[in-house]
């Protein structure tokens, strides 16, 4: 299994987030993922730098991949926009960028006014977008007229010489189909194994599958608890809510109502290395390929430093 880190744009500043890359690279980490939000979802993370100004400098301070986990390229901005910015990554990470995408959140994608479309719009935009964005990638002209996006004779330039994967992320029934018909490998942050079969089976074969989890690397497991908690109380934010609450202010009224003991279920805390080794392998036996760990906190030197020492040399 590929074991990468995962850099948490909500959470840290643009410098915070390339001394990270370069510790991750230092560390023996094999890959990245980077968040793209516009807004963090809980004040407390305080940050949200615009991920395509961080992708570019990443490919100035490390030669790890980089997979976007996730864009939505369906409201915010055009997916003609979107054909660019992925193409262009891709040529400075020289091949070594993976584009994920999935259908947002109103937290990010309600921003410009338009209004949050049900779960079965936002899929059919899904698709839409991402046949606009390999049409484009052919580098000829292009002129589409579909149901929800228009192009009018657009070319992209700047291209790698094999366009880059399209990974797609999914947590229903449909969207994990989906994710299987159109995506070139699976992006989900649980650990099930039913959700791989159901994008397995649904027309994705042995396609790359990534999956993510959160840390709060400390001195001990209740103080990785109360940094988890302090940072990231949306964690324990159940169900749909996560998709439908369009403000930061709106996750800090439902994470009242969830406790320290869920959101620590949702972290590993603090600096056990067996409890990291104990959630990569439910990665693993739910049948994922790559799994990136995220920190949240001031204290991910630390983290890298278990890694390198600790957990990356036994799971080689």
């Amino acid at each position: 299994m590929k074991i990468g880190y995962f850099l948490s744009s909500e959470e840290y500043t643009p410098a915070e987030l390339l001394a990270q890359a370069r510790g991750a690279e230092q560390a023996g980490f094999e890959a990245l993922w980077i968040s793209d939000h516009y807004h963090p979802w809980v004040d407390a993370q305080g940050q949200s730098p615009f991920v395509w100004s961080t992708i570019g400098a990443l490919s100035q301070v490390c030669r790890l991949p980089v997979t976007t986990a996730v864009t939505c390229p369906t409201m915010r901005i055009h997916p003609a926009v979107i054909a660019q910015a992925a193409a262009t990554s891709a040529v400075l990470h020289e091949g070594r960028f993976v584009l994920g995408v999935g259908t947002g959140e109103a937290l990010n994608e309600h921003i410009l006014g338009d209004a949050w479309p049900q779960t079965d719009v936002r899929l059919e935009m899904l698709q839409e977008a991402v046949e606009v964005i390999r049409e484009l990638w052919h580098g000829e002209f292009v002129n589409h007229h579909g149901k929800h996006y228009t192009v009018e004779h657009a070319r992209i330039y700047t291209r790698p010489d094999t366009p880059p994967p399209i990974y797609v992320s999914g947590f229903g029934p449909k969207s994990i189909e989906l994710a299987g018909r159109i995506g070139d490998g699976y992006v989900s942050t649980m650990p099930d194994a039913d959700m791989v079969r159901r994008f397995r089976e649904s027309g994705g074969g042995d396609k790359p599958c990534q999956g993510g989890f959160k840390a709060a690397y400390a001195d001990s497991a209740d103080e990785g608890a109360r940094i988890a908690y302090e940072r990231w109380p949306n964690a324990g934010v159940p169900g749909e809510l996560s998709q439908v609450l369009p403000s930061p202010r709106h996750f800090e009224q439902a994470a009242e109502l969830v406790t320290p003991e869920q959101v620590r279920e949702a972290f590993v805390c603090g600096r056990d290395a067996d409890a990291h080794l104990e959630m990569i392998d439910k990665y693993a036996k739910a049948g994922f390929d790559e799994v990136y760990v995220a920190n949240t906190g001031p204290h991910w030197q630390g983290l890298f430093d278990l890694y390198q020492r600790e957990i990356l040399p036994r799971l080689r």
